[in-house]
């Protein structure tokens, strides 16, 4: 099996893809771009390397809880802040997704020719 050159631009958008999902596992990641498993991992590890990060960020889980208004207030805003946070996450991920869709489909268009 012969080894593919991936850009460094996209090997910067899986990474930037796995370190914006939450709850996300290399093989979920790599199975949506197409890549291998160990290839994904190994450049997240490269890029934290270079970022100089020594453990990976705790991760949020996708879980939805259920819904129960909390007596205090203080519980409450902590409760919206999380779900905010969980959101902004999915749209990071969605955003990061388009772009890698876009560009793709640039790159292919270009390959075509009729």
């Amino acid at each position: 099996m012969a080894l593919k050159d991936y850009s460094d631009e996209f090997k910067a958008d899986a990474v930037a893809l796995y370190e914006s999902t939450p709850g996300a596992t290399y093989k979920s990641i790599a199975a949506d771009l197409g890549v291998n498993r160990a290839t994904l991992r190994e450049w997240v590890l490269r890029d934290r390397e270079r970022r100089g990060v020594t453990a990976a960020p705790a991760k949020p889980t996708a879980r939805h809880r259920a819904v129960v208004p909390p007596a205090d207030p203080d519980e409450r805003v902590r409760r919206l802040e999380a779900r905010v946070a969980e959101l902004e996450a999915s749209e990071r991920k969605l955003a990061t997704e388009r772009d890698i869709l876009r560009k793709a489909a640039k790159y292919f268009a270009g390959e075509t020719n009729w």
